[in-house]
């Protein structure tokens, strides 16, 4: 069963949620998702690891409070680094719009959700009942915001939109990008961002 922890939970700094996804079975692997800013993480995630290895570092999008501690975290483990886009000085590989890939013990489609940045990606697994949704979508129907370069808002509501057309009403945890994850009825908290980033456009 894949673990997940919250690295950054105690963080009081200018930094995303930073989620270590750590596998029970061989052939899974440990992801970090979102390495977080301002603060450092790598003693975090090894004590978490202990003497297993840290596989991968996964980018919901590259805003640097997502991403300021990628070059602390690839120093000290030699992962690569996986998001949207290739071209970015901190990408090592890209991840496409459907593509699977393994995080923990399960297979998570990659789903793009541009609106809030150009190269925003979730992470949805079905079989897992767990969504990494970035700065897409919050607990309590927020949404992330469109005011940024490269965002707008009715990019973000097709986003959403898509989101939820893919999401199983079984959903059973959320992984956001700041403030609490969700883990009752998570959808439900999807569907209201919708409503409201509708209302306020």
């Amino acid at each position: 069963m894949t673990t997940i922890w919250n690295l950054a939970h105690d963080e009081r700094v200018f930094t995303s949620n930073v989620f270590l996804v750590c596998a029970d079975a061989d052939e899974g692997r440990n992801v970090l998702v979102d390495p977080g800013n301002a603060f450092d993480v790598v003693p975090k995630v090894r004590e978490q690891l202990g003497e297993a290895s840290l596989d991968a570092v996964v980018l919901t999008h590259t805003h640097s409070d997502h991403v300021g501690n990628v070059e602390s975290v690839v120093e000290a483990f030699s992962c690569d680094v996986w998001g949207y886009d290739p071209d970015h000085e901190l990408v090592d590989h890209a991840i496409a719009d459907e593509e699977r890939v393994l995080l923990g013990d399960h297979e998570f489609l990659a789903v793009h959700t541009p609106g809030h940045k150009d190269d925003h990606l979730c992470f949805y697994s079905e079989d897992g009942g767990v969504l990494f949704a970035g700065d897409l979508v919050f607990a309590n129907g927020s949404f992330g915001r469109t005011d940024l370069e490269e965002g707008d808002r009715d990019t973000l509501v097709a986003s959403i939109d898509r989101l939820l057309d893919l999401v199983d009403p079984s959903l059973s945890e959320m992984h956001t990008g700041h403030g609490p994850s969700i883990t009752t009825n998570p959808r439900h908290d999807i569907e209201t961002a919708s409503r409201a980033a509708r209302m306020m456009a």
